[in-house]
């Protein structure tokens, strides 16, 4: 078994890191493999909505953070995490950039993979942007994994998330709950629920 978990922080030993690498650990010691990927500072190109991964099977933009995260998710994870930095109350927009064209080109890769988010904010909206990351899951049917409580940690200075001790508690018990799901999911014999086929219903017609 293995988990995708994605820094959303330019900062790639930064407070998202540290929160991350909390829960990666975690999930090591429950046999569980992790890989982290993080976005860098480079800047990272949005979805432009021409529908070529619907045709190609794959973003067109041929970037090397894109491919990476592609090539990870097709070779086959059970599971995925999202961190992010808190901006204005919301996610880093470079990892929402990076996102959109993830989930909508390789959606079928990720649905009923259980997924979660962390946020590390220095004081205020992590709630917000906590939410935000929650609604790329809930839109590919993907379980979401909870923890003690909402899956963030307070720090500003690299490596201040360490004093957070219930913050840290908190990515301690996510692993362990990412772990628990995925290995009842992977000895289940229930297979996945029936999907219907999409309906698309628009506002204004």
């Amino acid at each position: 078994m293995k988990v995708l978990l994605i820094n959303g922080s330019p900062r790639e030993h930064g407070n998202t890191f540290r929160a991350l690498s909390e829960v990666a650990d975690t999930l090591n010691q429950q046999g569980v493999e992790t890989e982290i990927i993080s976005i860098g500072k480079k800047a990272v190109q949005g979805c432009i909505a021409c529908g070529m991964c619907g045709r190609e099977g794959r973003c067109t933009f041929r970037d090397d953070l894109y491919n990476k995260v592609m090539q990870s998710v097709r070779d086959g994870i059970d599971g995925l995490i999202v961190g992010s930095p808190v901006y204005y109350g919301g996610p880093n927009g470079s990892l929402c950039a990076l996102l959109d064209r993830v989930f909508y080109s390789l959606g079928a890769y990720l649905r009923f993979k259980p997924g979660a988010s962390v946020v590390v904010c220095r004081r205020g909206g992590a709630t917000a942007a906590f939410d935000r990351l929650n609604k790329y899951f809930t839109i590919m049917s993907m379980p979401v994994v909870s923890s003690q409580y909402w899956n963030m940690v307070y720090g500003q200075t690299p490596g201040q998330v360490e004093k957070d001790e219930e913050g840290m508690q908190t990515m301690r018990t996510l692993g362990r709950n990412m772990a628990w799901v995925l290995k009842r999911l992977n000895t289940s014999e229930d297979g996945h629920p029936e999907q219907e086929p999409s309906v698309w219903t628009n506002f204004i017609r």
